[in-house]
């Protein structure tokens, strides 16, 4: 199976190196990344205007857009369901294996 690497660097200073397997029928995986860092990108100039969300409510509005995107396919509603779980557990699971690295802070 094929990985995407991506190197998430959190708000919080936390640094993640995951391994995202990709869906064998994965058309164009630099597109992938490239769309997962522009939303996470917008995620933060949100939260700059907006101030700061709950985590649970961040989780609320993106499982939100999954549902709203994964409808958007035509197609068995089974298999859609069965498409964005799979995705949705396959991509928890790599960012729960990935090693946390912890940007240390402070004034030299």
């Amino acid at each position: 199976m094929k990985v995407l690497p991506f190197t998430a660097n959190t708000e919080t200073g936390d640094q993640f190196e995951i391994e995202f397997p990709l869906h064998p029928e994965t058309v164009d995986p630099i597109k992938v990344s490239q769309l997962a860092s522009a939303i996470l990108q917008q995620m933060t100039n949100e939260f700059k205007i907006c101030g700061e969300m709950s985590n649970g409510d961040v989780l609320q509005a993106l499982s939100m857009v999954l549902a709203i995107r994964a409808r958007m396919i035509h197609a068995p509603e089974n298999t859609i369901n069965s498409l964005a779980s799979g995705l949705l557990k396959t991509a928890l699971k790599a960012a729960s294996d990935a090693n946390r690295n912890s940007v240390a802070s402070g004034h030299a």
